[in-house]
Order: structure tokens, then sequence, then C-alpha cells
């Protein structure tokens, strides 16, 4: 493996994507909260995002709609705010994991269609997309994008012709998906939110005075100053009218597969998701590391933002104290470039970089949320030591990566994971560390209680559906 020909950037487990839709019954503009609410979940996606907005008592159908490259502050202008005005409207936050990056697969989606138009916000990733997208091609439909949320657009436009209302048409069409969906869906009249049978992703409920929200995180209703009213059950359509929530559990299903990485990695630390606090889960995996691999050491640090729990977990159980080792440069996103080849070792050093005052003649555990490809670990290993480490032991807050997730997340194949082919020791060679210990994949469920309700796929192998026979996560071109 050649560790100098990655980048930081690019050799990362890197986030999915963020939706979030909000009604105002009493008929006020909704698109600040939008703009708020995406703001909040902007760590699940950074390449483009988008917001569709609609008055539910102006002229039916009409959508007024911002999309673009980059972050929400990139995109999103005073100017460009104030021309979106309606009490309806839903916002996404995108890193394709299905569907190159391009304008022409931001999201929301706006489809005009012979019962209206339908706005279309998701988070996940279907399985069997290729079949879907055949079948619709087969009886004339033409595709604008390579995302699988077109085709799930499309099935439910399709099946609205047949349908008595829109949220009939969602559960219809969801008996043909399979994968990875969280949806909020605008209509003329009505935000619907959809979640698969299995809870893959997460979908919570919000209200503030007379508006209702339908948001990825909990952390997105803190920012728009709503309370948390549930999480949208596995399997559940909701649809909120002017008569409030009203609820379809038929799809809801006995086997539940949250993703286990949701709690590790990608939702932010502040939220809650199905019950269980985000915060104490890496809490919890950072003790259970302390237990199962101690270590003599002087400091525990956290690599920033997911190590950070985690990190003061082990501090906790193992008595060690807590440092801050790093600072971290919030300001780079995906415009940062790198120039020449040469330059790329020194991509580390542009987000991270530590204080030799905290780690100086110290014996260093440096606790991450996980090991990809092992370039970024063995640089900032490197890191701790030129600033003065004597020791530095590596603990990371997962079990292995050894198998590719299909489901929204986009943990490579095999072949570009470093523990798919070499052993701990190996990895702890390659990465130059004193010691190295994962999270045992055993101890998951202690993560979120004893719940057993996870899917650990990318760890173990044991895939709640069957995974496509071919990768399907790039851009769909046939």
């Amino acid at each position: 493996m050649n560790m100098e020909n990655n980048s930081y950037i690019s050799e990362g487990i890197h986030e999915e994507c963020g939706v979030f839709g909000v009604y105002d019954l009493d008929g006020n503009d909704v698109v600040s909260t939008i703009y708020y609410g995406l703001f909040a979940l902007q760590h699940r996606g950074q390449e483009s995002c988008g917001i569709a907005v609609s008055e539910t008592d102006g002229p039916k159908g009409k959508v007024q709609a911002c999309k673009g490259m980059g972050l929400v502050s990139e995109v999103f202008t005073p100017d460009n705010l104030e021309n979106l005005k309606g009490n309806i409207g839903v916002g996404h936050v995108r890193y394709s994991t299905a569907g190159e990056s391009n304008i022409n697969n931001t999201q929301p989606l706006v489809l005009n269609y012979v019962k209206g138009t339908l706005a279309l916000a998701h988070n996940g990733n279907l399985v069997n997309t290729p079949e879907l997208r055949r079948e619709l091609e087969y009886t004339g439909a033409i595709f604008q994008t390579t995302i699988d949320s077109e085709v799930i657009a499309y099935h439910i436009a399709r099946e609205r012709l047949n349908s008595a209302t829109a949220e009939e048409a969602v559960a219809r069409a969801m008996k043909k998906l399979s994968g990875a969906y969280s949806l909020v869906i605008m209509s003329p009249r009505k935000l619907i939110g959809a979640r698969d049978p299995f809870g893959f992703h997460p979908l919570c409920i919000g209200k503030r005075n007379n508006a209702y929200i339908l948001a990825s995180e909990t952390a997105a209703l803190n920012a728009a100053d709503a309370e948390f009213v549930r999480d949208v059950l596995p399997g559940e359509v909701v649809m909120i009218d002017e008569g409030g929530i009203h609820s379809n559990t038929s799809l809801c299903g006995p086997k539940i597969s949250k993703c286990i990485f949701e709690y590790i990695y990608f939702a932010r630390p502040d939220t809650r998701f199905d019950g269980v606090s985000v915060y104490n889960s890496r809490i919890m995996a950072g003790r259970i590391l302390a237990q199962t691999h101690p270590v003599e050491a002087d400091v525990v640090v956290g690599v920033p933002d997911s190590g950070n729990a985690a990190a003061f977990g082990f501090a906790m159980e193992s008595g060690i104290p807590f440092g801050m080792a790093f600072v971290k440069n919030s300001y780079v996103g995906r415009t940062f470039i790198k120039p020449k080849q040469s330059m790329r070792a020194s991509s580390v050093r542009i987000k991270l970089n530590v204080l030799p005052e905290v780690v100086q003649g110290k014996r260093v555990v440096m606790i991450d949320d996980s090991i990809v490809r092992g370039t970024t670990s063995a640089k900032i290993v490197k890191m701790l030591k030129k600033a003065g480490a004597t020791e530095v032991h590596v603990r990371i807050s997962s079990p292995p990566f050894l198998y590719a997730c299909y489901f929204g997340t986009d943990v490579p194949t095999g072949d570009q994971l470093i523990a798919h082919n070499n052993s701990v020791d190996q990895i702890r060679e390659m990465i130059e560390a004193d010691s190295l210990g994962y999270l045992d994949v055993s101890r998951l469920s202690d993560l979120l209680g004893g719940d057993k309700g996870y899917c650990d796929a990318c760890f173990s192998g044991n895939y709640p559906i069957e995974p496509p026979k071919e990768d399907i996560r790039g851009e769909y071109d046939k």
C-alpha cells in the first residue's frame, strides 16, 4: 500500500445525506427554518444542497427551488433565499454514494406530472435500482439524473395515478423498493415522510408552534427551535396536512437493522436516534475499549470530531487524563484543492494540527472512529510523534471494516480496506503505532443499551438484505 498517494479528504468514510421538511399550518414562510435545519445537517453531506418550497394556498403545484454544488453557506445567499416564498418545503444536503457528484444530481428533485408536483429528498441507497430503472425505461421514462432518488420519485408518481392519495402512492411504491431510504416528500397540500422497513437511517418528527418538521436528526430540530415529537418508525409513512399528523404502519416489520455507524460516526453527538443518545453511545465505545484494550499511558486524546466522546469515555473508564491534542480547521470544505501530487502529504496538517504542549514527552492513547485505508491514521500517528509523543497507542471505536456497504454509506469494496487483507498487528506496523485495538464486533449492542436491531454488515458481512450482484454505488450510466 502506497500511503503517500491518498489524501485525508478521500480516504475517510464520508457522510451520506440529510433531509429536512417543514409545513407551517399558519401560512408562514418556511425557507429560513429549512436553511437553519440544513446548516445543522451539514455534516451529513458537503457536495451539494437544495431547498424547494410551495404555497399550499397558492397555485397548485407551483414550486420554487434553489440548488447548487457546495456547502449550505456557499449555495444560499440572502437574495436567493428571499425569493423562495412558501409555507411548505423540503431541503437536502448531499454526499453521493450512488450517482456522480454534479449539478444534475442535486436534490430535492422536483417532478411535474399529471397529478401535480412532487418534491423529494432522499437519504440512503437502494439495492434494486437497476431493475426498477429498467422497468421505467422500457415504459418510456426519460431520466435526467444518475441517482436512485429519481427512480423512487418516478415510482411514486406512477403509483399516484392509481392511488386515492399521495401518501397511499408512497406506501405502494415502497413495496417495490429494496434498500435504505429515509424520504421527505412535498406534495401541493401535504408533507410526507417515509422510512424503509429496516430503519437503516434516522428520520424524526418535530413541532414548533403550528409548524411540523421532518428531519434526519434531532439536532436539526434544535437548530430550528422545534420540539421533538417522536421518531418515524421503520416502515412507517407519515403524512402531515391541515389536520395534523397521520400515520400508516402497514409496512412496519419485525426485523430492524439500524446503521450502527450512525452512532459511531455519522450523526452529531447531540442527536438521539430511536431513543438512544449518540453521545452516550460513543462514551460507551470508549469505555469498552478501555476494558478490552487497556494500556499504560499518560493522556487520552480523540481525533475530532467523532473520536472526542469515545476518548472521554476511555479516560473515564481507565483513569488516564483526557486531553485536547488536536486543533481542527472547520473551514476545510469540498472546495479544498491540492494542486499538485507533492502537496498531498500535507493534507492532514491542513485539517488537523497537534498541540505539542499536550503530548510532548507523554505516552498517548489516540482514539479514532475507524481505519479505512490507513493513510490518515499513519499520518496522525506520525504527527503526534513529531510533536514529542514517546508512544502512540491507537484505539478504534468500531470493529475493522471488512465488507462494502450498499445502504447509503461509502464503505468501499474489500480490496480497498486495509483490514481486508491485513491482520491487526500488520495494520499496527503500517500506521507505525505502538499498539492497536479495535472495538469488538460482539460489543456493538452495548452502544445501544443492549438493542440488537442494528446493521453491522460492513464489519461482519451479515447483510440484512441480499447485496446487489453489481456495485451500484457509482454513476448509473447504462
